[in-house]
């Protein structure tokens, strides 16, 4: 069943009542990172260990995206800030529970690659607070071999 989620702005990754931050560093430059992850949303699917499917919406300005499991997230591109920073409010999914969700994805030199930094802002009813805090050391471990994926995909 799908429903609308309160809109939010980038401030909520600093004010949201549930922040799960994960960052690694990859070999990968930041333009290509950051290519990947704006102009390449199809290319999801072959290195976001999550991710079934994607899809670019609205002329670039939104996107689809499918789960594994079948949650699925109709999404609005807040931020586009070439090789540093890529902000994504999700407007409607079919995850129960889920009031708000953005994602923070910033991106900074490092060692002659890229630390990438991963900010997942969210609200939700107290059930689908606890079971996403239950998931932060699996969504960590997702997130790590995502982007060795990454780096391999843009490599």
């Amino acid at each position: 069943m799908s429903h609308r989620l309160r809109p939010v702005e980038p401030d909520f990754a600093e004010t949201a009542p549930l922040r799960l931050v994960f960052a690694a560093e990859i070999a990968a430059p930041p333009a290509a990172v950051y290519t990947a992850l704006a102009g390449d949303v199809a290319g999801w699917s072959h290195w976001f260990t999550w991710v079934a499917g994607a899809a670019p919406t609205a002329g670039g300005l939104g996107r689809q995206v499918r789960l594994t499991g079948g949650a699925w997230f109709t999404e609005t591109v807040l931020a586009a800030e070439a090789g540093e920073h890529y902000v994504c409010r999700a407007e409607a999914t079919n995850v129960p529970g889920m009031l708000a969700l953005l994602e923070d994805w910033r991106l900074v030199p490092a060692g002659g690659g890229t630390r990438v930094r991963w900010l997942c802002a969210a609200d939700g009813r107290p059930a689908f607070r606890f079971a996403l805090t239950l998931a932060r050391p699996a969504l960590g471990r997702a997130f790590r071999a995502s982007m060795h994926a990454l780096d391999r995909y843009v490599g």
